[in-house]
């Protein structure tokens, strides 16, 4: 998508004021946060001012964005395809919301292992909601069942292995981004 620098300028004037207001801040308060004065803010929000990178660097760290988030211009890239992992019978999407989390379709055939040992642990937090079938969360000591249109929510750095119970089931899993490092077996996605 192409898009000119006026629409782009005016694009993200928008997204400070938004975002300011969204979090129920006066100018005042988001300058304050910004080490910015209150009409330097007003002057940039209102198209009086140029926007400067450090500017925008310093109101996307108050206003607890990013620079990318801030100038990001694909608004047409509504829909995300799929990765395919063949090998390990998933699908991973990335949430653009949050470059870090990501989406994992999967298809478990197999019961938990029984071993502890082979239980992960690890920073993060995970999500998974159960599409089709019965899944076994095995958590610390605990066995949890979660079936059909159901969802588990826990912090990784408990020892933990998903797997399928009285025949396939499908997953949908949610991982934040310390989550997915810790799911990766080689360091890649």
């Amino acid at each position: 998508m192409t898009q000119d620098d006026g629409d782009l300028d005016g694009l993200v004037r928008k997204r400070i004021r938004a975002l300011r207001v969204a979090q129920g801040w006066s100018l005042e308060e988001l300058a304050v946060r910004a080490r910015l004065s209150p009409s330097t803010l007003s002057r940039i929000e209102n198209g009086r001012r140029r926007l400067a990178l450090d500017s925008l660097v310093t109101l996307a760290r108050a206003l607890d964005t990013t620079l990318d988030q801030l100038v990001e211009t694909a608004s047409d890239d509504v829909v995300t395809s799929p990765m395919i992992d063949a090998a390990r019978g998933s699908m991973r999407w990335p949430v653009k919301g949050d470059p870090g989390m990501s989406v994992v379709r999967r298809r478990m055939t197999e019961p938990p292992p029984d071993n502890p040992a082979r239980m992960r642990a690890h920073a993060g937090r995970e999500w998974l909601v159960v599409l089709s079938g019965t899944a076994v969360l095995m958590l610390g000591n605990r066995r949890i069942r979660v079936e059909t249109n159901q969802a588990a929510e826990f912090p990784t750095m408990l020892p933990h292995a998903i797997g399928a119970e009285g025949g396939p089931c499908e997953i949908l899993g949610i991982f934040d981004r310390d989550a997915r490092r810790g799911h990766r077996p080689d360091g890649d996605d």
